[in-house]
């Protein structure tokens, strides 16, 4: 009987991450739609020309800090949130949000704060194959968006929060303000400011959408109640969690930063070259990934709580089936007819014929990635429920190294196209890291009857 019923938990649970998933993925589809508007847009107004370069370069460390401090507050806040909700009641929750919201902005200002100070020092280095005068506009296209590092955090804040509270579709529909405030400034200020609207549009949409993630939790009752908030035995837990999480994923986003750096080295339009196919690949981690993983990081949380391991086995199989089912197909499509797909979407204004060449190669090689990286979505999801972050730190480190290896090596015979195959083998391999450490996990907590959470395999 109690098989069961643990059983028919696993399926309404299964069922619930089903709906939630859906919920995200239909407001990401939304989000998607304002981001396309906004990339037609941009190609239409700079192709690859030297401002565009300038401005990815410039927007590749405050996005790079975002997602490694901002990002990994979801996985270390959440399961915790959720423990300390469930233990204490809601008063200690809601102490528990307030004391991360203050620690991280204060964490986030500070790494704004020092990604300016130290701007002419690692500009030149990112832009090793800039002119003098490009590196001058990607250092001023740096400062302005530097205010978008602290909005963005204090959004993922709330997000987690709100996602913790089974709450996913609005906040999930959220980021689209950023790109509709750069389409915006585009449209109305792009003749007189040229790539600097791009930047300042970015910029006023993370405010909006701070603004906007606030005033929901307001209405639920969450007070931001910012002020001195020492670290208490939940706060500890949490930074326990996040300091694996953020190392983690400081070594595994340097795969994007490390990726345009080392195009910037390769002949002029390099780096727009990959920006624009990955926008492209990115539809499947909008629809897919982000969902997914944003769904199902709470109900592992409960499940891992509940030391429910055979639910964990089941979602996680379950849903990686389902992964594989989807995603191998339209992986298929997107590798074997890159070009109507590049011609349609960008072929106008400053992109021209060759453009849609040079990103149709890259685009294809980087369309390999998709299934190995939703399936690693997901069971990054389930370490960190498990809170076994540490581990996701190690993979992480390979693949870094293995990631500077393989461009180095394949930028030379493929150009840019090589950087992109670099990143789906590294995909690859992460994929069959995480897999592995959680058959280990799992192996080990059924047969020993441990998950306290110590962070010990």
């Amino acid at each position: 009987m109690e098989l069961l019923s643990k059983l028919g938990a696993g399926v309404t649970t299964n069922r619930r991450i089903f709906w939630a998933t859906a919920s995200v993925a239909l407001a990401s589809l939304a989000v998607l739609a304002v981001s396309t508007i906004k990339e037609l847009a941009v190609a239409q107004w700079f192709g690859r020309q030297d401002a565009l370069d300038a401005f990815l370069i410039a927007y590749v460390l405050p996005a790079f800090v975002v997602n490694i401090a901002g990002g990994s507050f979801s996985s270390a806040v959440v399961p915790t949130f959720i423990e300390v909700r469930s233990a204490e009641g809601s008063q200690a929750a809601q102490r528990l949000f307030s004391g991360v919201l203050v620690w991280s902005l204060m964490l986030l200002a500070g790494l704004a704060v020092l990604l300016g100070v130290f701007a002419p020092y690692y500009l030149p280095l990112l832009g090793s194959g800039f002119s003098a005068a490009k590196l001058a506009l990607t250092r001023q296209l740096l400062y302005t968006l530097l205010p978008f590092v602290v909005l963005s955090g204090v959004a993922a804040t709330c997000t987690a929060i709100l996602n913790a509270g089974e709450r996913f579709a609005l906040p999930a529909l959220a980021p689209g303000l950023v790109p509709l405030g750069a389409v915006v400034f585009l449209w109305t200020l792009g003749r007189a400011w040229g790539i600097m609207a791009l930047a300042a549009g970015t910029v006023v949409g993370a405010m909006i959408q701070a603004a906007i993630l606030v005033w929901m939790l307001r209405a639920r009752s969450m007070k931001l109640g910012l002020g001195w908030y020492p670290l208490d035995s939940a706060l500890r837990r949490v930074a326990g969690q996040y300091a694996p999480m953020a190392a983690g994923a400081l070594l595994m986003g340097t795969t994007d930063l490390v990726d345009q750096a080392m195009a910037a080295m390769l002949p002029p339009g390099s780096v727009a070259a990959l920006n624009y196919a990955r926008k492209i690949v990115s539809v499947s981690i909008v629809l897919g990934a982000v969902p997914l993983s944003t769904a199902a990081l709470p109900y592992f949380s409960e499940m891992t709580a509940n030391r429910d391991w055979a639910g964990c086995r089941h979602t996680l199989k379950t849903y990686s089936r389902l992964i594989v089912a989807i995603t191998v197909p339209i992986t298929a499509v997107l590798v074997l007819f890159p070009r109507p797909l590049v011609g349609i979407l960008f072929e106008r204004g400053a992109f021209s014929v060759p453009d849609t060449a040079v990103v149709s190669h890259v685009e294809a090689w980087l369309a390999l990635q998709i299934p190995f990286y939703l399936l690693c979505s997901l069971g990054v999801r389930l370490i960190s429920a498990l809170k076994r972050n540490a581990v996701l730190m190690t993979i992480s480190a390979v693949n870094t190294m293995l990631n500077v290896a393989l461009n180095w090596v394949l930028m030379k015979h493929y150009g840019v196209a090589g950087i992109a195959l670099s990143t789906s083998i590294v995909y690859c391999v992460a994929c069959a890291l995480v897999f592995a450490s959680i058959g280990a996990m799992m192996k080990r907590m059924e047969t020993k009857g441990t998950g306290d959470g110590d962070g010990r395999l």
